[in-house]
């Protein structure tokens, strides 16, 4: 049999499976208003911060989770807390849970010892999103963490983070891990043991998620390279998208559009817009100059996309969830304790970002 029909075949067999379990009475999602709206990622709630966000005029939040408190009370504090502040909470992201991180888990990527138990938490995660009337959340399916070289000093005289393949110093991040080794996890793992294991993870979550009521984007791979350190990736193409799409139909089942990371994929970013539009859970409106292989992230006025157009195609298409700014440079002033999230760097970029929307009259909250 030809691998293109054994493809279809599997993806076939995941969406029947998958169909199959998603309840027949599944709850509408949760409903959040209709419109673009701006997003800032978020930690604890202080008055002073909140103060810094309404004086930036943002009126919506992505929060971090807090493990001793990664429960549905403790979600529903989180989104009362920020709304008696004024604010909206749209996400609280990067899941965690008693067996720690709940995004880029390489039990669930590759297949490790503890899989199930990283479902489970996440399976609960995403129930408590639900009862917590949290409408979003997103993931990645990278084993072996998102990876840099460092920081690099652009003309413009900002550090902003450097995605260069070949260095000595390219290295994998996340959960408190750092992957170094040639092959990050003793072996290779192939594209198609990869896929095995997504169809694995998405066929069992889907139904819950549905059933809460919650929203789920995948972010794609980052960068957006088919193997890294002997780990095969698979969200790092336009197709990989449109097989996961494939798997189904559900309300639940979405794209976190990392723009930078799409635009470091081969293609146009303009049909994927208009292809995904109503798949499209939230926007991370972001820019870096090169190649998947050997980039740098930059500022939005200072990288190769037309961003005010991209933000035009968000509107023509229909696309109505919350846009963020992501990964920013850190400006003179600060450090890089927190390297992307620095509170200068956010500030001239959401500034940048409401400007833009203002000049092209697309309403925004």
């Amino acid at each position: 049999m030809s691998e293109q029909n054994t493809t279809r075949r599997e993806i076939l067999a995941g969406a029947a499976a998958l169909s199959a379990a998603v309840p027949a009475t599944a709850k509408p999602m949760i409903p959040i208003p209709p419109g673009i709206k701006i997003g800032v990622s978020v930690n604890t709630y202080t008055p002073e911060y909140g103060q810094y966000l309404k004086q930036l005029g943002v009126k919506w939040v992505s929060v971090a989770p807090q493990q001793a408190t990664a429960n549905a009370e403790g979600f529903t504090k989180q989104r009362e807390t920020w709304e008696a502040g004024g604010f909206g909470v749209y996400n609280i992201g990067s899941g965690v849970g008693p067996s720690g991180s709940l995004h880029n888990m390489p039990e669930v990527t590759l297949n490790l010892p503890g899989r199930d138990v990283k479902i489970e938490d996440y399976l609960n995660y995403i129930r408590y999103l639900g009862k917590a009337k949290i409408p979003y959340s997103t993931y990645a399916h990278m084993g072996n963490g998102i990876w840099s070289s460092g920081r690099v000093i652009n003309d413009r005289g900002y550090s902003a983070r450097d995605g260069n393949s070949k260095s000595p110093e390219w290295k994998g991040f996340w959960g408190g891990k750092t992957y170094t080794e040639p092959l990050s996890h003793g072996r290779v793992y192939t594209e198609q043991e990869i896929w095995e294991n997504y169809e694995y993870f998405i066929t069992r979550v889907l139904p819950t998620a549905e059933a809460a009521g919650v929203k789920m984007g995948m972010h794609p791979d980052d960068p957006p390279l088919p193997l890294v350190r002997g780990m095969g990736r698979i969200l790092c193409q336009a197709e990989g998208f449109d097989r996961a799409l494939a798997l189904s139909d559900s309300p639940s089942h979405g794209i976190t559009f990392c723009q930078a990371n799409f635009s470091l994929m081969d293609g146009e970013l303009e049909p994927l817009v208009r292809r995904w539009a109503d798949r499209i859970v939230f926007v991370h409106f972001r820019d870096v100059r090169g190649t998947a292989k050997r980039f740098e992230e930059t500022f939005h006025d200072d990288g190769p996309t037309d961003m005010p157009a991209m933000l035009k195609l968000y509107h023509d298409a229909g696309f109505t969830g919350p846009i963020r700014v992501d990964h920013v440079p850190t400006m003179a002033g600060e450090d890089n304790s927190q390297p992307s999230y620095g509170a200068l760097g956010r500030l001239f970029a959401t500034g940048y970002l409401k400007g833009a929307l203002q000049a092209l009259k697309i309403p925004f909250q």
